[in-house]
Parts: structure tokens; C-alpha cells; sequence
């Protein structure tokens, strides 16, 4: 893709739409069966690495998934980031989505997007929980097709500079057309033909499209990311060492001469890359890892505490607290109780098809808040499929 520059007039035409009347400014909110949904935390927390990347587990002929997240506040999923892509659409709630160093307000109806190098976490700020569509995909889906415009349908993902504007609004309208075709991908998983995977690659297709159109006009540039990655790169020896020393006693000194970089350069470095201060990064990988050993083990907390790198238990205590609202015992007691042994798999699971295909988005009407809601209440009434499961 040719490099272009950015003007103020391409960044004010991608922030602007067309009025609409009251009435119209929000799809409504979509219902989702509680059956259906798995907690954000318990979800995708575990599944973060050392590196803060978080990996799913996609079938590997089709590596797509959808999946209804819910989030309370009581805790938040810490800063990560994954190889894969990621389209949220905000079912109900509110709430701020951190990328990097921003703080963009996601609000019900709206849809983000979000590429394979920048660290983010979405924060519920409602009174209420929030309610999350989460569309998952590995991009070589889409690029191992192999033709010469295969790679244009994933432009929006890789152009997502500081500006990017990774909310799109639901007053646009796009943000409900691909909850629908979502919502269809869902009803396709998992594929068990050859038909149903490429229905999965249709609908996603289709999706990517509405993005490439919503961004044509933004003046991001292919060098983008590919800077990030490599700033991603300079940071993985620090990152293995975490991995295989997590009770070490590191500091800012040792990080900084890890990576070959000055503390100063370092610190600012650090946080540019994942939005996170490098001991604010160190004490949420800390607590995560406790996490799991005190829902999975017998080890005492004076143990846990010192295998994690905490100074004594009485830190690791007001450590794991600010983090995870509760303290580490009342953590062990309610998780130990609520999964038996601790090693509940969640599983994912498929809903009924719903809408028929159409045969193009151009002037395709968009789907009705009411209509959403009848397809996903289908799932009280219908047999739940497996999936994927993940320990």
C-alpha cells in the first residue's frame, strides 16, 4: 500500500456522519440469554501470557470464534494484547476502551476494533454489567487465500496508528450490520463442512468490507505497523525473562539493561508499547499468576506470595487486592467453591442459524433491535453445541 500523509481533512471526515433524529440514535439494546455469556475475566485472563499476549484456542481449520462476554467492574481484565484480530460490539453497559495510552468511551451499540499490536482492556463504567460480542479471527484466513486483494480487507487493522479511531459509533449504522453477520458466523460454528466454512468466510468477508469502507478515507500507513512490531520485538527478551523468573525481584535497572536501553528510555519506552508503567505491567502479570495457583493448589499464601516475587504476604496482600477487589483468601475461597477443584473448562458454544443469507450489503436493510433479540432468546430453546474448550 502506497504511504500517504494525514491531513486534518481526512481525520474529520472519518469522525463524521450523518445526523439522525433522536429516535434513531441508538439501535437499542441487544438482549443476550445468560446461558450464553461467559465472565470477560475468567474468560480471557488466564489465557495471558508473560509477553501480557493473549492466545485462544481457534479450531484450526477455521480459525474464527464468537463468543457473549459479561464484565461486572469488580475486576477488569488486565492490559494485553493477541496475533489474532478483534471486533466488539457493546450489547449494554458502558464503558471506556484503554488502547495504549487512550481512554476511548465505547458505548451501548458501538463497535471497536482492534489490531495484533496494541495493548488494551475494555473498563465497565455503568452501574450495570456489560454485555459483549466478541468476534475473534486469525488474519491469515483471510491472507492465505493468496490473492492480490486479499491482504486490502484486513487495511483497517493494520493502520491503527496513535489518531485511530477505533470506535465506530452506532449512529453510523455499521456497528448493527455486523453484529448481524456476527450473529450468522455464530450459527455456522463449528464448521463441519466444507460449506459451512465457507459460509464462516463469507460473512467475515463481508464484515471486513463495511470497515474498509467506514476508514477508506483514513490516512494510516502500512509502516505503522510494522513499527509496532518492531518495538513489540525489542521488548520480548524482557518478556521471556518475566516468563521464566516471575519470582525474581527485578527492577527498573535490570529491565532497562535486559533490553539494551537506558532507564530513562526504558520507562517511557515501556509504557508508549503497552500502555502500562513497567512496575504497574510486573505486579498485574504477579497477581494473574497467583491467581491460578491459589485457585489450583494448597500452597500457603506466605508461599504464594514469595514464589510471585512479593517483598512479604502483607504487600502481596494490598498488591492483590487494588487488582482483583478482593483479597487473596476470599479469592481461593470463592473460586475454590464455585469450580470445585478450580479447573472448570468453559466452553464456548454455537447458537441457532438465524437470518437468511442476503446477496449484498449495498442497500441491505439493517436488522432491527427486536429481531436480534428474538434470535438470540432461540437459544433457551435449542441444544447447546460445543465448541472449543481451553484449560
Amino acid at each position: 500500500m502506497a504511504k500517504s500523509k494525514k491531513s486534518s481533512a481526512s481525520k474529520s471526515k472519518i469522525e463524521k456522519y450523518e445526523p439522525v433524529s433522536r429516535g434513531q440514535l441508538r439501535t437499542g439494546r441487544v438482549h443476550v440469554p445468560k446461558r450464553s455469556c461467559k465472565d470477560h475475566f475468567s474468560v480471557i485472563e488466564p489465557q495471558i501470557n508473560a509477553e501480557g499476549v493473549h492466545v485462544w484456542p481457534f479450531d484450526v481449520s477455521c480459525p474464527v470464534d464468537v463468543l457473549f462476554l459479561t464484565e461486572d467492574g469488580r475486576h477488569s481484565v488486565r492490559m494485553n494484547r493477541h496475533g489474532y484480530f478483534e471486533i466488539l460490539f457493546l450489547c449494554s453497559g458502558s464503558a471506556n476502551c484503554h488502547i495504549q495510552d487512550r481512554i476511548l468511551p465505547f458505548s451501548e451499540g458501538d463497535l471497536a476494533i482492534v489490531g495484533s499490536t496494541l495493548y488494551h482492556r475494555v473498563e465497565c463504567q455503568s452501574s450495570t454489567p456489560l454485555t459483549i460480542a466478541a468476534l475473534f479471527f486469525e488474519p491469515d484466513l483471510i491472507r492465505c487465500e493468496g490473492g492480490s486483494d486479499s491482504a486490502e480487507y484486513l487495511t483497517p487493522f493494520l493502520l491503527q496508528d496513535s489518531d485511530f479511531p477505533h470506535i465506530v459509533p452506532a449512529e453510523t449504522g455499521i456497528p448493527s450490520q455486523v453484529l448481524e453477520l456476527m450473529l450468522r458466523i455464530r450459527s455456522e460454528l463449528p464448521p463441519l463442512s466444507p460449506r459451512g466454512r465457507l459460509a464462516v468466510k463469507t460473512y467475515l468477508k463481508m464484515i471486513l468490507m463495511l470497515l474498509v469502507n467506514r476508514y477508506a478515507s483514513y490516512a494510516g500507513t502500512v509502516e505503522t505497523f510494522q513499527r509496532q512490531q518492531r518495538d513489540l520485538d525489542r521488548l520480548l527478551p524482557l518478556f521471556r525473562f518475566l516468563g521464566e523468573n516471575c519470582g525474581s525481584a527485578i527492577q527498573v535497572r535490570e529491565a532497562s539493561r535486559i533490553c539494551g536501553m537506558s532507564e530513562s528510555h526504558f520507562m517511557s519506552f515501556f509504557k508508549r508499547v503497552t500502555g502500562l508503567s513497567f512496575m504497574k505491567y510486573l505486579n498485574h502479570y504477579r497477581v494473574e499468576r497467583s491467581q491460578v495457583m491459589l485457585v489450583n493448589t494448597d500452597e500457603p499464601m506466605a508461599t504464594i506470595s514469595q514464589e510471585m516475587g512479593f517483598c512479604d504476604q502483607s504487600y502481596f496482600g494490598t498488591v492483590f487486592r487494588r487488582l482483583v477487589g478482593m483479597t487473596p483468601a476470599a479469592y481461593r475461597r470463592r473460586f475454590r467453591t464455585r469450580n470445585g477443584s478450580g479447573n472448570e473448562r468453559p466452553q464456548i458454544t454455537s447458537m441457532p442459524p438465524v437470518w437468511p443469507a442476503k446477496p449484498s450489503l449495498a442497500g441491505a436493510p439493517r436488522p432491527r433491535t427486536a429481531a436480534i433479540n428474538r434470535q438470540l432468546a432461540a437459544l433457551h430453546d435449542k441444544q447447546v453445541i460445543t465448541q472449543t474448550h481451553f484449560n
